[in-house]
Order: C-alpha cells, then sequence, then structure tokens
C-alpha cells in the first residue's frame, strides 16, 4: 500500500512538472508572438511571426496573425501607393495652374495701363481681385504639396537672424500697406542652426501673412540666442481656443476668408520637418506664434 502511495506521489509530481514545463514554454512563445508583432507593426517589413513551440496552438495563433499581417501590409501597400498618388496630383495641379496665373495677370497688367474707365475699370478691378484670390489659394496649396512631399531636407548652416531679417524686408510693403510698422529684437551675436533655407524662408513667411490677416496694426518680431523666435501682435477677434486651431487644415476667420487656411498648418509641418516647435496662445487679446529650433 505503501509503495502504491509513493508512486501515485511521484506521478503526480512528474505530471506537475511537466505541466510547469509547457506552462513556461507556453509563456516563451506568447513572448515572442507579442515582441515579433510590436515589431512588425512599428516597421515597413515582410518577414512573418515565428515560434519556436512545438505547442499547436501556438502555432496556429502565430499562423492566423501572420495571415492579418499579409492583410494589413497589402491595405498600408494601396494606402501608400493612393496617398502618393493624391499628393503628386495635388503637386501636378498647383504647378499647372500657376503658368496660365502668371500669364493672365500679365495680361491684366496690361490692361490697366491702357487707362480704361467706367464700367470696363470696374470690371477690370473685380477680374483682378478674383485672380489674385485664386492665385493665393493656388501658392497655399503648391506649398502644402511641397510639405507633404516626404522630401528630405536640405539641412546647412543657417543665421536665424538674416533668414528673419531677409523675410522681413520681403514682406515690407504688404506690412506697410496695413500701416504695421513691426518692432524687431534681435539678438547681439549670430544665431546659427542647421535647417533647410527654403523651409524655413516659408515658414517665418506663413507666419507673417498670418500676422498680416489678423493684426489689428501693429507686429513684435523676436529671436532670442536660445533660437526662439516670437510673433506677437493684437488680435481682438482671436480668442484661446480660435489660436489652438490656427495650425489645423482649412481653419480661417473670416478676415482670412480669402485664404485656403494652409498658411499655418504648412508652417507647422515644416518646422516639424526641421526638428523646431511652433505654436500660438491668446491671451489679454493678444496672438503670439512661437516657433523654437533646437
Amino acid at each position: 500500500m505503501q509503495s502504491a502511495l509513493i508512486a501515485l506521489c511521484a506521478a503526480l509530481a512528474a505530471a506537475v512538472l511537466l505541466l510547469i514545463w509547457k506552462i513556461a514554454l507556453m509563456r516563451r512563445a506568447a513572448e515572442e508572438i507579442r515582441r515579433g508583432l510590436d515589431e512588425r507593426l512599428e516597421m515597413d517589413t515582410n518577414t512573418l511571426l515565428s515560434v519556436s513551440s512545438q505547442d499547436k496552438a501556438m502555432r496556429l495563433l502565430a499562423a492566423g496573425l501572420n495571415r492579418q499581417l499579409r492583410l494589413l501590409r497589402q491595405q498600408r501597400q494601396r494606402y501608400q501607393q493612393g496617398d502618393q498618388a493624391l499628393k503628386e496630383a495635388v503637386a501636378g495641379m498647383s504647378h499647372d495652374l500657376r503658368t496660365p496665373l502668371t500669364a493672365i495677370c500679365g495680361y491684366l497688367d496690361l490692361l490697366e495701363g491702357e487707362g480704361l474707365g467706367g464700367d470696363a475699370a470696374r470690371y477690370l478691378a473685380l477680374i483682378r481681385s478674383r485672380t489674385d484670390h485664386l492665385r493665393e489659394l493656388t501658392e497655399e496649396f503648391f506649398q502644402y504639396a511641397v510639405s507633404i512631399s516626404g522630401k528630405a531636407p536640405e539641412m546647412d548652416e543657417v543665421r536665424l537672424d538674416r533668414a528673419l531679417e531677409e523675410s522681413l524686408a520681403a514682406w515690407y510693403a504688404v506690412l506697410s500697406a496695413r500701416g504695421i510698422a513691426p518692432e524687431v529684437s534681435l539678438p547681439d551675436a549670430p544665431v546659427v542652426r542647421r535647417l533647410d533655407a527654403a523651409a524655413l524662408s516659408r515658414v517665418l513667411g506663413n507666419i507673417l501673412s498670418n500676422a498680416v490677416k489678423y493684426s489689428a496694426g501693429d507686429l513684435a518680431v523676436s529671436l532670442d540666442s536660445a533660437g526662439t523666435l516670437t510673433f506677437s501682435n493684437s488680435a481682438p477677434r482671436m480668442t484661446q481656443v480660435l489660436a489652438q486651431q490656427l495650425f489645423d487644415r482649412y481653419f480661417t476667420l473670416e478676415t482670412g476668408r480669402h485664404a485656403a487656411g494652409l498658411g499655418l498648418s504648412i508652417a507647422r509641418q515644416l518646422t516639424e520637418q526641421l526638428g523646431g516647435t511652433i505654436s500660438a496662445q491668446c491671451q489679454d487679446g493678444r496672438l503670439t506664434v512661437t516657433v523654437h529650433f533646437p
């Protein structure tokens, strides 16, 4: 009787050890599947999941997940192809529209030089207004297509203070027409960063364009030695909630109805591509856009 009891205890102990070993193998296989799934979801790869366990249930689980990974890869490829085709179509249409618009503006310049009067002058002014509007929209869509094209920026040493001065000079006529005389504060020493000069110019230009739209007649621009640019202007109709929406695509206030609402969205995308940050705050009726390049 005692020997039978010992044999039973030994059998139970062996069964428990076997069960523990089996559970350990299944835990290891589950961890392999988890790590493998995380890696394949994070990167675009054709490799599938594999498990070292010979357990039928675990191998069936891996096979089922591999089927879903194949379907996900196919959907991702279709999305990427369609997304790239859309980007190219937007860029192509914007470019194709720019050429005839330039010609139309040239002919309008010639007509304006003819000294037309009466209804002809009024109709010509209306055509000029609509054409300028269309040209602004086309330029915004073209810039947006460039910003989302995925093209790697061409980094080089750029002086932020000089780039800011050049942008302000380029916008001087527009600012003056709105009666805005910017107050500019620059550091004594040059502020140098590795950036794409063309992309930086678009960022600064789009921010200044936003200031022209929403400013009540003033603009303060500053740059510090840490690479932080600040654009501040009074904007009575602006609120903190609206300020947070300025970077959303197609968002405009009524005063910005002649634009597509892509300017600051483009500025944010380009700034992030250059490794910087951009934000907007509104306090006591004053809008402040801050750009930082660390």
